[in-house]
């Protein structure tokens, strides 16, 4: 469609020409495309209608066809390091891997001149502008979440795009990896020592309220005081004690 006069005799003469070459000529005018790629074919710069070809044998003029393959496997971008700045004013520098797909290849051809700098691009704004909105200990703890939300906000642009967006993994750089567990630990530390201040605590309340029993009653005492001997006697066979009466003390 929208080829002019002049291009459909060329597109004619070029049918005859290999008409009369047969069948020298068919070695000529047919490629092979593998099952995860797709040709686009254009007549005289004019993109031709249908879907892209293949997988599998198909067919083209030499003279007025040019043909480009698209590869339809998984890929992965790696997105560089780029600056953050979270709702609690944390300024970070995160870097992410994207993995996509190609659906559409006619329309990513006619469409896209990088597709690689495109998705980068869009990956680091929407990152910048859902991360906006997150706090800095909601990054660490949901992000897998995040991702997902990038994943999702990524898939309304790319699709009429032909890109399909399969997965996002953020990262969090190792010097704040690193300041985060020494933090984490400091945090342990602290709550050891919360528990230990509340043992001792609880230890001397039992000893406050065992020393106004034992006061109350001297003869308590008194027998307390000659256990304690007779365990030191029990440990220490050797050991001679000459015990005191407790007035004298």
């Amino acid at each position: 469609p929208g080829l002019g006069v002049c291009e459909w005799l060329l597109t004619i003469l070029s049918f005859l020409f290999i008409i009369m070459t047969f069948p020298i000529s068919v070695w000529f005018c047919m490629k092979v495309v593998r099952e995860y790629e797709r040709a686009i074919v254009f007549r005289l710069g004019h993109l031709l209608p249908g879907r892209a070809k293949g997988p599998g044998l198909f067919f083209f003029l030499p003279c007025l066809d040019t043909y480009h393959k698209i590869d339809l496997r998984l890929k992965t971008l790696e997105i560089p390091f780029h600056q953050v700045v979270t709702k609690d004013m944390v300024t970070l520098e995160i870097d992410a891997v994207c993995y996509y797909r190609l659906e559409n290849a006619s329309l990513l051809l006619t469409t896209l001149t990088s597709i690689s700098s495109a998705i980068q691009l869009l990956v680091q704004t929407t990152t910048k502008r859902l991360l906006a909105h997150q706090a800095f200990s909601e990054l660490l703890l949901e992000r897998k979440n995040i991702s997902q939300e990038i994943k999702v906000a990524l898939d309304a642009v790319t699709g009429s795009w032909g890109i399909k967006v399969e997965r996002i993994e953020m990262k969090v750089p190792a010097d704040l990896r690193q300041s985060l567990a020494v933090e984490a630990e400091a945090q342990r530390q602290a709550k050891v020592r919360v528990i230990a201040a509340e043992g001792e605590k609880a230890a001397s309340e039992s000893l406050r309220m065992a020393a106004e029993i034992l006061s109350s009653a001297p003869a308590a005492a008194q027998l307390r005081y000659l256990h304690a001997l007779h365990s030191l006697t029990t440990e220490k066979p050797a050991a001679f004690i000459l015990p005191l009466p407790l007035d004298a003390m």
